[in-house]
């Protein structure tokens, strides 16, 4: 046999335990990351400008595609709550009520501002560059 090439009886065999393998981390985080949830569309752009802001900067988000799976009403009321139902939605003040406006986006969820982002009990509708940033400083300092 040649040198430098592996015979099949020098390979390790399936039984055979490796040394230099770390050990598994289980559920033990290794790096604390802050928990941002980005709901939005797969083709809006502002949606895919905010999941790049967060990877650019090494941040893994949560993406929810609201084609896919459609904003729960608690969530969505959170969001009312929080930023009133006109800041949510590109188009006027089309409903009132959080139940009409639940019906309205459940039907199509483009007429929201996208991207709907969560970090903590922290929201905002739309791209919002200056408060991600405010987020992940205060995070970090």
């Amino acid at each position: 046999m040649a040198q430098g090439t592996i015979g099949v009886h020098d390979m390790p065999s399936a039984n055979s335990q490796v040394a230099d393998m770390p050990a598994p981390l289980g559920k033990t985080p290794t790096k604390k990351m802050p928990k941002i949830e980005v709901f939005g569309l797969e083709d809006s752009r502002p949606t895919r400008a905010a999941v790049r802001f967060f990877r650019e900067r090494r941040i893994v988000v949560r993406y929810v595609d609201l084609r896919k799976k459609p904003i729960e009403a608690a969530e969505l009321r959170r969001f009312v709550s929080r930023l009133g139902a006109a800041a949510l939605l590109e188009a006027g003040d089309r409903a009132t009520t959080t139940g009409g406006l639940l019906a309205l986006v459940r039907s199509d969820p483009r007429l929201l501002r996208l991207p709907l982002v969560r970090y903590g009990d922290e929201l905002t509708a739309g791209p919002d560059e200056t408060t991600w940033t405010a987020w992940l400083a205060r995070r970090n300092g």
